[in-house]
């Protein structure tokens, strides 16, 4: 199941298809917790099978507790670098279960995915973008050895 400890009791793992709905509440909450934002459940539960179904898309990852309920997940997707000629792994939804914050879980997550890029001769880098107003994420980033300092995302969603 390529299951892996991360700190005593807390684990990480890709998710499957029966994770689905508990990976679309995690999505829910975490739209309205950073940008006040509600998030349609159905589109969520398909965009996340969606993407279980497709690895071509990313790989959904979930964290777990020593009962194996669900804390919090990510979603690690790749962007090639013809610059680098390698893959640049982009941190997207990530979502940690208020009460497992404050608890270097994140942390223990940036170091498992610094390991892959460092043993993996085609991968060359982490990303992640945060909505600016959250102040709080961008201080666990900065903390982490992260910076914003070469970069600025811009967007069109219509």
């Amino acid at each position: 199941m390529n299951k892996h400890l991360l700190k005593s009791h807390i684990y990480i793992h890709p998710c499957q298809a029966q994770n689905t709905a508990r990976i679309a509440v995690l999505q829910i909450k975490m739209a309205k917790e950073t940008e006040d934002f509600d998030l349609d459940e159905d589109t969520v539960k398909e965009g996340v099978q969606a993407l279980i179904n497709d690895p071509h898309k990313g790989t959904y990852y979930k964290l777990t507790n020593e009962d194996e309920q669900i804390i919090g997940c990510i979603l690690i997707t790749k962007e090639w670098s013809d610059w680098r000629n390698g893959y640049i792994l982009w941190i997207q939804s990530l979502f940690i279960e208020p009460e497992y914050r404050d608890k270097g879980i994140f942390s223990e997550v940036y170091k498992f995915f610094q390991n892959k890029v460092r043993n993996q001769e085609n991968l060359k880098g982490i990303r992640l973008y945060v909505d600016k107003t959250n102040q709080k994420a961008v201080r666990v980033y900065q903390a982490i050895g992260m910076s914003n300092q070469h970069y600025e995302m811009f967007e069109w969603i219509p």
